[in-house]
């Protein structure tokens, strides 16, 4: 079945804006880069210098046209790929990179590790510290990254397997070593069972009741949306 185009990208085609849409883009990121230089360059002239641990994280990844889709709000792997940088004088060593997939909610276990501070008694944590694989890059780590778009809409990432299960049921299953680009929805695939029951059973067993909704917008060919998910 062809793939519907959503509103805003068919928009952006139509006013032949797309090369203009990703260099907009990639000139805020540049901008911000330049901004967390000058942050690094202060704290590396500093006498805190080699007592200060950086994390630098994003809250979401982005869209350029991507699988004809602009903006998040999405569970695909371009709306949750997103930056995860840690510098821990003493532990970490330079320009060293981690494959494995992990989520944000490990942030804050984390930094109570590395600071030698209890996390709070009697509060149930989904997140882990992240210490072993900031010592050791390469070492095994056995948790899938969670991500979650509205209530009951899941994701589950490890180092192979993107998982989606939405709350009407729907499923998608991407292979990242044969597709990385999310193309190849296996779900519907009879061979495909298995590794989708072993993921499934990693996801939340808790959702939150949604938050309030703001209003939609009049033109949805030019505000940010859900658009349609692929056949």
């Amino acid at each position: 079945m062809a793939r519907k185009l959503g509103p805003l990208h068919e928009n952006i085609l139509q006013h032949g804006n797309w090369r203009e849409g990703v260099q907009a883009y990639l000139a805020s990121i540049s901008f911000a880069d330049a901004q967390v230089g000058r942050l690094l360059d202060a704290l590396e002239a500093g006498p805190q210098r080699d007592h200060t641990i950086i994390v630098l994280w994003g809250d979401h990844g982005w869209h350029l046209g991507e699988k004809r889709h602009w903006s998040k709000f999405t569970l695909w792997e371009e709306s949750t790929h997103t930056p995860l940088i840690f510098v821990v004088p003493g532990l970490t060593a330079p320009a060293s990179e981690c494959a494995h997939p992990v989520d944000l909610i490990h942030v804050y276990p984390t930094l109570a590790d590395l600071c030698g501070l209890p996390l709070p008694a009697g509060q149930l944590f989904d997140g882990a510290s992240l210490r072993p694989l900031l010592a050791h890059p390469q070492a095994a780590w056995d948790r899938p990254a969670i991500m979650t778009h509205g209530r009951n809409n899941h994701a589950v990432r490890t180092d192979r397997w993107r998982y989606i299960r939405y709350a009407d049921g729907s499923e998608e299953l991407y292979d990242h070593a044969a597709d990385p680009n999310e193309w190849h929805n296996l779900a519907r695939e009879p061979a495909s069972r298995t590794i989708r029951q072993e993921l499934a059973a990693r996801l939340p067993q808790f959702n939150a009741p949604e938050a309030p909704r703001l209003p939609k917008p009049e033109n949805p060919g030019v505000g940010p949306g859900l658009e349609p998910r692929p056949e």
